[in-house]
């Protein structure tokens, strides 16, 4: 029963495979290894941008944080939604590499707005010289609290971004979950909406640790390479980034796990609403947050559930109702939702 963080699943057996028929002979580092030759290639057919320049790194927060700095100077400020994962989980690691850049939180409690985001950008003067200058917007998808913005939405905050001549960076850490859920191609998620960068995501959907940075303006590409070396972000053995990346491509994996997730979190999202849970926000991928009460939390936990309380704490009235986030990974059964959803 954990539902924890879909960071916390196995590798999938076929990523592990990849990783394990990379570990014979010899090959190039630091990215020339041929593996990564297979997966620009299929990267740049699935996005439907034969320019895109595709480079890997290990972790998410490296992903969005040298992706970033790419696209922002010292001076500017990135806006993003307040509950971003480069506002609460990073660290400041964009702001690191980005030379201090500052970040602008856009207000809201999931999916960013037009009209929000246009308030946090006018508040912020353009030609100022005592205040941060206007930079890149980065839009979360999945968002933290489990929306899924539609076509409709991201379109309409890169055209926000666009009127102010500001980039736009896509998280896309849970990229697949989103895609599914909204039943698109990554062209039309990411550079036919207006976005400019995007971190792909692999480590929370059945990886070892590997993050895609595609950016569709190739101009950005020696940059990021540069950067990525002066962060020390490029891996020498650079074939089993390549590795778990062409695994996970191969025959459409990358699909088959997010949609297994996905719909591991419907039916147990399902299963809370007839057991009566409140949701803090509609279910959209493979991440819920509902209430319940502590009586039932605590037999959770007395069963060996894991998953993050995300208010208050086990000590205290029964019937006090509690948030909780649990996340769906590509490898959680039905007998495992089955048996945490036995304890309501």
């Amino acid at each position: 029963m954990f539902f924890a963080s879909d960071n916390a699943g196995p590798v999938h057996p076929k990523v592990m495979e990849r990783v394990i028929a990379a570990n014979t002979d010899y090959a190039m580092p630091y990215g020339k290894d041929p593996i990564m030759d297979e997966v620009r290639s299929q990267i740049r057919e699935k996005f439907k941008a034969p320019e895109a320049e595709v480079f890997l790194v290990a972790t998410g927060t490296a992903a969005n944080a040298l992706a970033l700095a790419c696209y922002t100077q010292p001076w500017q400020t990135i806006f993003c939604s307040k509950v971003a994962h480069i506002e609460e989980d990073e660290c400041n690691a964009p702001e690191f590499y980005a030379g201090a850049a500052k970040l602008t939180l856009v207000d809201t409690d999931d999916k960013m707005t037009p009209d929000g985001l246009r308030r946090a950008i006018t508040a912020r003067v353009a030609g100022d010289v005592h205040a941060p200058q206007r930079g890149p917007v980065s839009i979360t998808q999945v968002t933290e609290r489990g929306g899924v913005h539609s076509l409709n939405e991201l379109q309409a905050l890169t055209a926000v971004a666009k009127e102010y001549d500001l980039p736009v960076h896509m998280d896309g850490a849970r990229f697949a979950n989103a895609l599914v859920a909204l039943g698109c191609t990554p062209a039309e998620m990411t550079w036919k909406s207006g976005v400019d960068v995007v971190s792909f995501g692999g480590t929370k959907n059945g990886c070892m640790g590997v993050e895609a940075v595609v950016f569709f303006d190739p101009k950005k590409a020696w940059e990021f390479e540069l950067r990525r070396k002066r962060g020390a972000h490029l891996f020498s053995k650079h074939r089993f980034l390549s590795a778990q990346m062409a695994g996970y491509l191969a025959d459409d994996l990358w699909l088959e796990t997010a949609k297994s997730a996905n719909a591991s979190a419907a039916y147990l999202a399902e299963g809370l609403r007839r057991a009566g849970a409140e949701f803090l926000h509609e279910p959209a991928a493979n991440m819920i947050f509902a209430r319940f009460p502590r009586a039932i939390h605590r037999k959770l936990h007395e069963a060996g559930a894991h998953y993050y309380l995300w208010d208050g704490t086990l000590d205290g009235e029964d019937d006090e109702m509690l948030a909780a986030r649990m996340v769906c990974d590509w490898s959680i059964s039905r007998d495992q939702i089955d048996q945490f959803l036995g304890h309501f």
